[in-house]
Order: C-alpha cells, then sequence, then structure tokens
C-alpha cells in the first residue's frame, strides 16, 4: 500500500533536478486515480442515501437492478479495504466520504504507484468475477422460485365440475323426467286454449302442473350446461367449454324462449288464455331425444316404433280436432252444416261429447275414410283441403314406415322359410326317405322354436375383433375351462380358442361320432344328453350331459397313442343337444403361436392316456412319427407347388413385357431411319397410329 511519508522533505533544486516527463505522468495518474475514487464515493454515497432497503422482495427487480447495488457496496468495501480505513464496531458511519480521500499522494514512489495500480486492476477483476457469480445465485435463486410456483399450479388439483355421461343412465333418467312435462305441454295446452271450460273448472290444477313444469325445464337448462361432450374420443369436463358449447347452439335459444314468463300477461288479460304459453312447446327436442334413446336401449326395437309412430297419429288427429272446434267457436256453433252444432242443445254442450265430436271429425278427415259434412264457407274450404294434404302426405308416410316395420319384423322369419322351402324341393327331387325328410323338418323345428337359427359369425362380423373377443369370452368361456386339458392354459390362447368355437346342434338319434373314426374335432355339451353306446345302437355305458367333453385327445396327434386319432366309443344324442364344436386345424392354427402351450397340452394327454393305459412308451420315444413327417413333406410339397406357379406366372408377364419392350425398340429404330433425328409431326404421327394398332 501507498503511504504518506510526513518525516523527509525534499529541497527545492532536488525536486528541480527530476525529469519534467515523470513529474507529468506521476500527476496524471494521481489525478486519474482521485478522479475514480472520487466517482466511486459519490456513486456509494449516492446509493446508501437513496436506496435504504437491504433487501428487495421481488426477484424481477433484484435481476433488473442487483448487479448495480452489488457493484456499488462491493466497491465500497474494496475502497475501504485498499484505503486501510477500518471501522470500528460501535462508530458511526460518517456522512463526509470523500474527506476520507482526501490525502496527498505527491510523494509516493514510483514503485508504490505500480504496486497500486496492479491492485487496482486485480480488484477489478476480482469485483467482476465476484459480481457476476452474485449474478448467476440471484438467477438460480429466481429460477428455482419459479419453478416452485410452477410445481405449486401444477400440484394444485383443477376444480372437478359435475358433468352427466350422454351415455348414462342418468342422463337417460332425467330425459324420462323432463319428457314429461314436454308431452304434458304439447297434449294439454291446445286443448284448454280451444276448450273453455276444460280450462276453467280446474284452473288450480293447472296452474299447479304448469309451474311444475317450468320448474323442470329451469332444472334442464342446468343439466344442458353440464352435459359433456366428445372432443376427440375423450368426454370434455371443462366447464367454459360446456358452456360455450351450449350457448352456440340453436336449442340454447329455444330453451330461452321456452322460459320467458310469457304467461305475466294472466294479471291483464285473466286466466282464460293458456295459449300465452305455446312458447312452452319449443321443448320438442327433448321428447324426440328421449324417443331415440328409448329405441336403442329397449329389447323391442320394432314395436317401440310402432307404438311411437301411432303416438304421432293420436297427437296429429287431437290438434286438428282442437283447430276444429276453435274455427267452428269463432264461425259461430250450428250457424251451417260442416261447423260444431249448437252448444245450446243439452246433447251437445257437454264437455265430453265436444271433444269426442271434434275426435271423431278430425279422425274421418285425415284418414279420408267415411263421409263428413262438406264446408259452406271460404275458411272452411281452405281448411278442408290442408286437412287433406295433411292426411296423404303424413299418413302416407306414417303407414309406409308401419309397412316396412311390419316387414322388417318378419325378415327373419321369411329368410329361415325360404331356406326351408329349399332344402325341401332338393329331397322332394332326390327322392329322400319320408322318414328322414320328417326329422329334417324336426330340426328346423327345433331351431325356430328355441331361437337358434342366428348364424353367429354373420351377426358378429360387423363388430372390431375386441368386442367379439369380449362377448365370446362371456359367452363360451366358461365351458371352455371345464375340459381338462384346457384349464391351465395361457388366457391369451383361451381367447383364440373361444372364437373359434362353432355351435352345432343334433337331432335325436343322431350319432356325433363313431368307434373308429378319424377324429377331426372335439365337442364340448352345452345343453342336452348323449349316450356312450354300443356297437349295436341299444346298449347305453354312460350318459353324457351339459358341461361334459369328449374327443379332446384324438385332435392333439400324440406320439405312442394306441388308438392314434381314431375314435374309442360310439357316442348317439338321446334328444336334441348343443353342443360346440373345436377343430383340429382350429385348435393347431392357435397353437402355431404358443408352442409352449401345446408342449404343455401333449403333456397332459400323454399323461391321461398313461393313467388310461393307452399310450405305447417306446413308440413315444423313438422319436418322430412318420405320420408326422409324410404330413410336412406333403406340406411342402404342396408349398413348392404354389412356388413354381407363381415362379411361372412371373416368367410368363416378364416375357410378355419384354416382348413389347422389343416392338417399341423397333418402332422407335423405323421411324428414326425413316424421319432421321427430327421429331415427327402431329399430323404424321396420328396417321400412324391406326397402322400400329392394326400391326397388334
Amino acid at each position: 500500500m501507498a503511504k504518506i511519508n510526513t518525516q523527509h522533505s525534499y529541497p527545492g533544486m532536488h525536486r528541480l533536478s527530476v525529469r519534467t516527463t515523470d513529474e507529468d505522468i506521476e500527476r496524471i495518474e494521481n489525478g486519474y486515480i482521485r478522479l475514480s475514487r472520487f466517482v466511486l464515493s459519490v456513486r456509494s454515497w449516492a446509493a446508501r442515501h437513496l436506496h435504504h432497503e437491504d433487501q428487495r422482495p421481488d426477484s424481477f427487480l433484484e435481476r433488473i437492478r442487483g448487479p448495480e447495488l452489488v457493484e456499488v457496496s462491493s466497491r465500497q468495501s474494496n475502497i475501504r479495504s485498499f484505503l486501510g480505513i477500518h471501522e470500528r464496531p460501535g462508530a458511526v458511519n460518517s456522512h463526509w466520504p470523500l474527506a476520507r480521500f482526501n490525502v496527498n499522494y505527491s510523494n509516493n514512489t514510483n514503485e508504490d504507484k505500480k504496486e497500486e495500480k496492479k491492485e487496482v486492476k486485480e480488484e477489478k477483476k476480482e469485483e467482476k468475477k465476484e459480481e457476476k457469480k452474485e449474478e448467476k445465485k440471484e438467477e438460480k435463486k429466481d429460477d428455482k422460485k419459479d419453478d416452485k410456483k410452477d410445481d405449486k399450479k401444477k400440484e394444485e388439483p383443477k376444480k372437478e365440475v359435475f358433468v352427466i355421461d350422454p351415455s348414462s343412465n342418468l342422463y337417460y333418467n332425467w330425459l324420462t323426467i323432463i319428457a314429461a312435462p314436454v308431452f304434458y305441454n304439447w297434449c294439454m295446452l291446445v286443448c284448454r286454449a280451444c276448450f273453455d271450460e276444460l280450462q276453467m273448472d280446474h284452473i288450480k290444477i293447472w296452474l299447479f302442473l304448469d309451474y311444475c313444469s317450468d320448474i323442470i325445464y329451469f332444472f334442464d337448462m342446468f343439466v344442458r350446461f353440464r352435459t359433456g361432450f366428445l372432443e376427440q374420443g375423450l368426454l370434455v369436463k371443462d366447464e367454459k367449454k360446456l358452456r360455450e358449447h351450449y350457448t352456440k347452439t340453436l336449442q340454447f335459444k329455444l330453451d330461452i324462449l321456452s322460459l320467458l314468463p310469457t304467461d305475466l300477461a294472466y294479471l291483464k288479460l285473466g286466466l282464460n288464455y293458456p295459449e300465452l304459453r305455446f312458447n312452452r312447446l319449443l321443448r320438442i327436442a327433448r321428447l324426440f331425444e328421449f324417443f331415440d334413446r328409448t329405441e336403442t336401449r329397449t329389447n323391442y326395437p320394432n314395436m317401440f316404433r310402432i307404438g311411437n309412430l301411432v303416438l304421432y297419429i293420436l297427437i296429429i288427429i287431437h290438434w286438428n280436432a282442437c283447430i276444429y272446434f276453435a274455427i267452428s267457436k269463432v264461425i259461430g256453433f250450428g250457424t251451417d252444416t260442416w261447423v260444431y252444432p249448437n252448444i245450446s242443445i243439452p246433447e251437445y254442450g257437454r264437455l265430453s261429447r265436444k271433444y269426442i265430436y271434434s275426435l271423431y271429425w278430425s279422425t274421418l278427415t285425415l284418414t279420408t275414410i267415411g263421409e263428413t259434412p262438406p264446408p259452406v264457407k271460404d275458411e272452411e274450404y281452405l281448411f278442408v283441403v290442408i286437412d287433406f294434404l295433411v292426411g296423404v302426405l303424413i299418413f302416407a308416410t306414417i303407414v309406409g314406415n308401419v309397412g316396412s316395420m311390419i316387414s322388417n319384423m318378419n325378415a327373419s322369419r321369411a329368410e329361415f322359410q325360404a331356406k326351408v322351402d329349399s332344402i325341401k324341393q332338393y329331397m322332394q327331387f332326390r327322392k329322400v326317405t319320408k322318414d328322414l325328410e320328417a326329422r329334417v323338418i324336426k330340426w328346423f323345428d327345433y331351431l325356430w322354436t328355441n331361437k337358434k337359427t342366428v348364424d353367429e359369425k354373420e351377426v358378429l362380423k360387423n363388430l372390431p375383433d375386441k368386442l367379439k373377443a369380449e362377448i365370446a369370452i362371456n359367452v363360451h368361456l366358461d365351458t371352455l375351462k371345464k375340459v381338462r386339458i384346457f384349464q391351465d392354459c395361457e388366457a391369451g390362447l383361451l381367447i383364440e380358442l373361444v372364437l373359434k368355437l362353432k355351435p352345432t346342434v343334433f337331432s335325436p338319434g343322431d350319432y356325433i361320432c363313431k368307434k373308429g373314426d378319424i377324429g377331426r374335432e372335439m365337442y364340448i355339451i352345452k345343453e342336452g344328453k348323449l349316450a356312450v353306446v354300443a356297437d349295436d345302437g341299444i346298449t347305453q355305458f354312460v350318459v353324457l350331459s351339459d358341461g361334459s367333453y369328449f374327443g379332446e385327445i384324438s385332435i392333439l396327434n400324440i406320439k405312442g397313442s394306441k388308438s392314434g386319432n381314431r375314435r374309442t366309443a360310439n357316442i348317439r344324442s338321446i334328444g336334441y343337444s348343443d353342443l360346440f364344436c373345436l377343430s383340429k386345424d382350429d385348435l393347431m392354427e392357435a397353437l402355431t403361436e404358443y408352442p409352449e402351450a401345446k408342449k404343455a397340452l401333449e403333456e397332459k394327454g400323454r399323461q391321461i392316456l398313461m393313467k388310461d393305459n393307452l399310450i405305447d412308451e417306446e413308440a413315444a420315444k423313438a422319436g418322430a412319427d412318420p405320420k408326422d413327417l409324410e404330413e410336412k413333406i406333403e406340406r411342402l410339397e404342396t408349398a413348392l407347388d404354389t412356388l413354381q406357379n407363381r415362379f411361372a406366372r412371373l416368367m410368363a408377364e416378364y416375357t410378355s413385357s419384354q416382348q413389347k419392350v422389343k416392338q417399341r425398340l423397333a418402332r422407335v429404330e423405323t421411324r428414326v431411319k425413316k424421319y432421321g433425328s427430327g421429331t415427327l409431326s402431329v399430323g404424321e404421327a396420328e396417321a400412324e397410329k391406326p397402322a400400329e394398332e392394326k400391326k397388334q
């Protein structure tokens, strides 16, 4: 550090002997050092008086203002250490930092000044390093704070909103509830508006029912706001999206209109104007939706469709009857033969007679059945013409739909009957015996009466493989697990086998298999009874019932089996029996993907044969069965034949294409020789085309 020399003073002549250049350099350096320290002291003083807060709570402000403040404080501390100023622990900081730098440096030596320069440079470097480190620390702290905030936001679970799935039972039950007030309004509002007695005699009941329906309408809007919809295959549960989805639809506007309090006009007009509530009819979409959902859910869709059409017909007739009575009221009861008779007559003054007469007239007019009084006035003619058009268009459509529904209901019966008729014709043409013909007809009758005419593959062919597998597992898996050799198999193999089970039906007296037959299938009894009989077909050894199985060993090709693949017993159906059949080819096809399961099945079958003493151990140990080798060789030969056929086909295609290429090259050569390297004109080219076609 530079020190001030106060003890020795140099004479003036000695000072003059120093070179002027050295003095100038020293003065400039001293001035630069003083100026830099002055600036630093001013900045430190300003920072100390303008920024009183030691800690800044905002990390964003720390990133912007932090380096400057840190720089000032670090420089201030470095200056104090550089000047050798040490404050006492109890001393108060001076408010005059400039006084600390009021020191005379004129007597310092050159070596001290060089050391001071080096120290200043080193301190500046250290200050920059410290500033960078502090900036990095602050950035890391800020990043950690931001990460913590993000983690908190992620950890905070979103508020789950109650959403109704449109495919759920809850939604369908609500449709059932909302359909009731909609149907009530469509049936009773027009009737109350046309028949004054009906409105005024039961006004309390109608008001109660009206406002109950309004309450249900209001809750229905809330349900619509909470009804989910599918977006990219997922049910949307976001409250904002649900609200926007509903408010953008036309149904939202209709729902708002249907809830407008138009019945407040009762206060001015009176209670005898139920037509003020006709805006409630705008909820008809809910009724149609309920009908559609019910049609898909019911087990009798055709019956429901017919009932639905009948309901539409009755509503149309009901509205037409009410409009007829209202027109008669406007024209005047009994003024002519077309309108409703005079209500002053007691017979026609009753409410029931008014409605039934109008309903009768409406039915005759719309169905164009019977005769009605001809209209007299122009407005009567116009109304009758409109009724006729409605009757022709609407009822023709409805009757046509009813006819198609009835034909669809009988479609399966007609198809089945066509099969039976074709078989009957074939048996008559081939002169089959009467007993066999009777057995065939009885077999068909059994299938129809027990509803077993459905072809499972044909019905399930439109379903994806996963749903097919689930249905087959639900129907057949328990039955397949009853077989001993399949009890411990892999789930994947069982699913493959379940899909390959084929239902078959045998009539009384039919042989399922006979002794000595080659076993190509195994059977599982679903329903019915089978008997193991002797060769005479009468003596019964064992009776097999539901859940029994047989033939599982013959389809495994177990080496060393004494019976080979032959059947060892005669099995006959006692009555009508339903069996599941699994063929050998299907089993082997499924086992190709499960070699370990194949080994396990063969081992189980071998153990079963050893228990029954039906296996030749020497033949089993002898190695591969020559029959199996022959089968493999046959398969290889067939594969080789197919490959040869394909190769011959490819060679033929290659030779034909090669000939075509040669012909084209020959044509090009002739053209080049004839016309040279120039191109053909359009006319010449077209003239040569027919000649080429003739040659081909």
